[in-house]
């Protein structure tokens, strides 16, 4: 046991080195991901230059947390709310979000969703509060100080598994690249491989909490990862994150960061290609 924490607390401080030059022209622009500790559940905040945006907003429950985080990161304006679906481990905290005071430029979400009969909750929640959802698919793109966020996917509409509706983000900048994976699973990391949409990342956020039925090799070789990290808890979903993931991932070098080792979150930096993680 002892063991264990000493290798978490060397991995949450270790710096590695850059993987690669910057692009031609591309901003030093710092980039940062704090995977903030939701529990079994995303709420990602991710910053560049100027620009903010919040990435899923936990569960109902977890809410509190959520604003707490944003607190203490002195976080007073959002650009956007980026709902990658519908589930609410992702969308739970979004109207406690929007009531917080917070200045809230645009709430987007996923171009393609299950309706069952009911509403998204993007609009449910601005119905009554004179907002519009901006609506995301493959190819959009949104503004990033100092770098890119580009919508890889969805692609296409699952009309069965709303995981595979979820919202595939590449953030560019601080002389690298985050791949930010949703909830995919296996059907949507097929779609976006088979398409060449999935490139290499130096850091990965695992899809679905790093459940077995997502993060296929195919998929993991392409993105190569420098530095992953789990969103999930162990207690609330025993299987996660999948043994077939971390042998993968640490067989091939990667820094491995999970928000449930940490008491607020993991915080992942990009700068000038190099990378570096704390948790908080």
């Amino acid at each position: 046991m002892i063991r264990k924490i000493l290798g978490i607390l060397l991995s949450l401080f270790m710096v590695l080195p850059a993987g690669g030059t910057a692009l031609e022209g591309e901003s030093n622009t710092e980039m940062s991901l704090y995977a903030i500790n939701v529990g079994k559940a995303d709420a990602l905040l991710l910053r560049s230059g100027s620009t903010a945006y919040l990435i899923d907003t936990g569960t109902e429950e977890s809410y509190p947390t959520l604003e707490n985080a944003l607190r203490e990161e002195g976080i007073t304006h959002l650009d956007g709310v980026i709902l990658t679906h519908t589930h609410k481990d992702h969308a739970g905290g979004l109207e406690q979000l929007l009531d917080s005071g917070i200045e809230i430029d645009r709430v987007y979400a996923s171009g393609y969703y299950n309706r069952k009969g009911k509403k998204h909750p993007a609009v449910k929640a601005l119905k009554d509060r004179g907002g519009e959802t901006g609506w995301l698919l493959s190819g959009d793109s949104l503004p990033l100080d100092g770098g890119t966020l580009e919508v890889l996917g969805p692609l296409v509409h699952d009309e069965e598994k709303e995981n595979n509706n979820s919202l595939v983000l590449l953030a560019t900048g601080g002389g690298g690249t985050m791949l930010l994976a949703g909830d995919m699973e296996f059907p949507e990391e097929k779609t976006l491989l088979d398409a060449g949409l999935i490139p290499h990342a130096d850091v990965l956020k695992v899809g679905n909490h790093g459940n077995p039925d997502a993060t296929g090799a195919d998929f993991l070789a392409a993105v190569s990862p420098r530095a992953a990290v789990f969103t999930t808890d162990s207690d609330v979903e025993p299987d996660t994150p999948a043994v077939r993931i971390v042998n993968w991932l640490r067989n091939h070098g990667t820094a491995i960061y999970q928000t449930q080792e940490t008491e607020n979150g993991v915080l992942i930096t990009l700068r000038d290609g190099e990378i570096t993680a704390e948790g908080k």
